[in-house]
């Protein structure tokens, strides 16, 4: 799939001849993206894609508008357009006195997307483009947009899912994250696991997006990268980076589900075992921290409080301190399968 993909460029070095504008840009994207292809020969590469213009997006997005923008992160700004007779979402770095950087993460972002594009849980990447300062990736949309900081969707973060959705939702991210430890020669670890990474389609699957922090493992990691309340106290404190990295960011999702609120912003002390202040899983306290919506559609339906404790216990689980002490994936994945089957059968 890497040498179709790298066919496809050779038109597009015939108009750099021409258009020396993004000439340069191109060539050093370009040569970096094949450099990073090389090192990656031993990775399936399953999904196809091509490149496309500048000028293809300038139009798609009506010159990457405000009104067009659909999140934003530290690093990067998604814009929803319209090209080729359909909805695309257009992923733009910004590179303001960190073009090398910015560069690396997006090359990386297409590497990944590559490999893991063709899992249905996956945002999936239609191609990019080269001749921006920092590449642009083009995927597919996702019809219902990206998740706000309290899982739920809109702007205002009023909007939040019914909890049989939610609960779907973590299934589902569950096991496209035991693919990504499981389904590949080196394991992948996405490594920035936040609401903003995860897009809705019309039927509310959950496609995962941002891979652009994802490293495979075994790796060296001497920075921290990723979003504060998120971050697995091993791989923030002592650069230890493991599939319990993606356990506990996991984790940290479900309470966010659970809850309705935002992420515990809370920093970790090495032995701190009480490591979430906003919720427990003893019977007293999930009265007061789960989302009320959430009892509003159970009831006194002892059964389902039952699962909902399970959910909590699995939550507080995945976000230990100790990342041994964390499940697998995989484990995880089963978990809430069965509750969900317990919950709506």
């Amino acid at each position: 799939m890497s040498c179709q993909f790298l066919l496809s460029l050779l038109p597009c070095l015939r108009k750099v001849e021409r258009d020396t504008d993004n000439g340069s840009s191109f060539l050093k994207n370009g040569s970096m993206l094949l450099e990073n292809l090389i090192a990656s020969c031993g990775a399936k590469f399953t999904n196809p894609i091509r490149t496309y213009s500048a000028d293809e997006l300038i139009r798609a997005t009506n010159n990457f508008d405000p009104s067009c923008m659909i999140d934003g992160g530290r690093n990067y700004q998604m814009f929803r357009g319209f090209l080729d007779g359909r909805s695309i979402v257009v992923k733009k770095f910004m590179w303001e006195n960190y073009e090398d950087e910015a560069r690396s993460l997006a090359i990386c972002d297409i590497i990944i997307s590559m490999q893991v594009s063709n899992h249905n849980n996956v945002l999936k990447l239609l191609g990019c483009c080269l001749e921006f300062p920092v590449p642009a990736l083009v995927h597919e949309n996702a019809a219902k947009g990206v998740l706000n900081s309290r899982g739920g969707l809109g702007p205002n973060d009023q909007s939040l899912l019914p909890w049989k959705t939610r609960l779907r939702i973590a299934k589902q991210l569950a096991n496209v994250l035991t693919y990504l430890h499981t389904a590949f020669p080196r394991t992948i670890i996405h490594r920035s696991l936040t609401p903003s990474c995860i897009f809705l389609d019309h039927d509310f699957v959950p496609k995962l997006s941002n891979f652009s922090l994802s490293v495979t493992i075994p790796r060296d990691v001497t920075t921290v990268r990723g979003t504060l309340g998120y971050l697995d106290p091993a791989y923030r404190m002592y650069f230890h980076i493991s599939e319990k990295t993606d356990v506990y960011g996991l984790g940290m999702l479900l309470l966010v589900f659970l809850t309705g609120q935002r992420e515990a912003l809370k920093f970790y002390l090495p032995g701190d075992e009480q490591n979430i202040p906003y919720a427990s899983a003893s019977d007293g306290q999930i009265q007061e921290t789960v989302d009320p919506k959430i009892f509003e559609e159970v009831g006194e339906d002892e059964k389902a409080r039952q699962d909902l404790h399970d959910f909590t216990a699995l939550a507080l689980l995945c976000t230990r301190y100790r990342s041994e002490l964390r499940p697998d994936m995989i484990d995880v994945a089963k978990e809430l399968m069965r509750i969900e089957k317990s919950m709506f059968p």
